[in-house]
């Protein structure tokens, strides 16, 4: 059965009301819902207490709907990770490649909540997600910070009219003379952890929150709010609804990252080698995004002076230097080396110049690939996640 716990906590003086004047503090009460009495939870002074649960399988937790839903399955499918849904409408699937890996399909907040509550180990979420819902939790830790998908900023807006059309920075908004305790700036948003908190470190002193969902922009023109504090990407929608970004109002650059429970990491079995397989995936296939691999045939007369030829370039140095090895052919009878091979990896923006450089050297017959993965001989990350866990 669900184990329901009230909780209490006080705050700074920031108040978050659908309509509101800043106090000195305020109270929330609200109630905390476990998922099982398997899961046994403790909240105590806003820390989480878990013991860990008592099953085998390792849970991974995937958005379920939208776009990052469908770049997140993209990206693993390109890893070789295809996940592997029999039924649309189930919430639970498998990648076969990870044994004993169960993949489950849930709203991003709640990967993160599962997450902290034990009942998902690893997840992929956006970075602003993490830091709204897990609120600084330790047990959440970072496995891989930029999984290049998902780009966006969580920024503060305001109307670029009247009394905010000469205002640029935080600084002047914060300066503006009409924000005072009975008139505080009103500021509509669904990041009520985030928003208050950035207010409060910039020393915003009169500002109230308003928690709104969806439709963010249309707040200011209709009266409801000052200013609005939401996801932007490109920054078109604020334009076309006559919002402004501003200097100093960017609190946090966000993409898709994989996350993982300290927690899990240490005391589940198989919760560790199976996240080490996935980094070490996802770091080889992002690496070897944009990459090519360019071959060509190059007459010299020894590899060293053929390789000097090649070094002397500045966009055929490679990922370490250039492969280079002898082409042999039968000529009067006897096995010669004529040619050489030159093998390069070069990126994608430099690819035409590479390969003119390498013609005016001498090379020919250029053959160009493009990668798949780069495997490293190990993922600075994966040492990184080691060191953070102590081991």
């Amino acid at each position: 059965m669900p184990v329901m716990r009230t909780i209490f906590l006080q705050t700074w003086p920031v108040s978050i009301s659908p309509s509101s004047s800043a106090s000195n503090c305020f109270s929330v009460k609200f109630s905390v819902s476990c998922c099982s009495a398997a899961s046994p939870v403790t909240v105590v002074n806003g820390n989480v207490d878990k013991k860990p649960l008592e099953r085998n399988e390792v849970r991974l937790g995937l958005p379920s709907k939208g776009r990052m839903a469908t770049d997140t399955l993209d990206l693993l499918k390109d890893c070789q990770l295809s996940v592997r849904q029999v039924n649309p409408r189930q919430y639970v699937a498998e990648i076969p490649q990870l044994s004993n890996l169960e993949v489950w399909f849930q709203r991003p907040k709640d990967i993160v909540r599962k997450l902290v509550s034990g009942d998902l180990d690893l997840g992929i979420v956006g970075l602003d997600t993490i830091n709204e819902y897990g609120q600084g939790n330790e047990d959440l830790i970072l496995v891989h910070d930029a999984l290049e998908y998902g780009d966006c900023r969580l920024s503060l807006a305001i109307p670029n009219y009247g009394i905010f059309e000469k205002v640029n920075s935080l600084k002047e908004l914060e300066q503006m003379p009409q924000w005072t305790t009975e008139r505080p700036l009103r500021v509509a948003t669904g990041f009520t952890y985030l928003g208050p908190k950035f207010m409060k470190e910039n020393g915003m002193r009169y500002v109230t929150f308003s928690t709104a969902d969806g439709a963010l922009e249309a707040a200011p023109a209709m009266g409801i709010a000052d200013a609005i504090v939401d996801l932007v990407s490109s920054g078109t929608t604020l334009r076309e609804n006559n919002l402004k970004e501003i200097e100093g109002g960017v609190i946090l650059e966000s993409q898709a990252v994989l996350v993982a429970s300290r927690r899990s990491l240490v005391q589940r079995k198989g919760v560790l080698d199976i996240t080490h397989e996935m980094l070490e995936r996802l770091e080889a296939h992002l690496m070897a995004v944009g990459q090519f691999t360019v071959t060509a045939n190059m007459r010299g007369s020894s590899a060293d002076e053929v390789a000097e030829r090649v070094l002397g370039q500045p966009s055929l140095s490679g990922l370490q230097g250039p492969t280079v090895s002898p082409v042999f052919c039968k000529c009067d009878g006897r096995v010669v080396a004529d040619y050489y091979a030159i093998v390069i990896c070069v990126p994608k923006k430099a690819l035409y110049k590479s390969v003119q450089q390498l013609r005016a050297i001498g090379g020919s017959g250029v053959l160009v690939s493009p990668l798949t993965y780069i495997f490293d001989e190990e993922t600075p990350r994966w040492r990184q996640l080691l060191s953070n866990l102590g081991l």
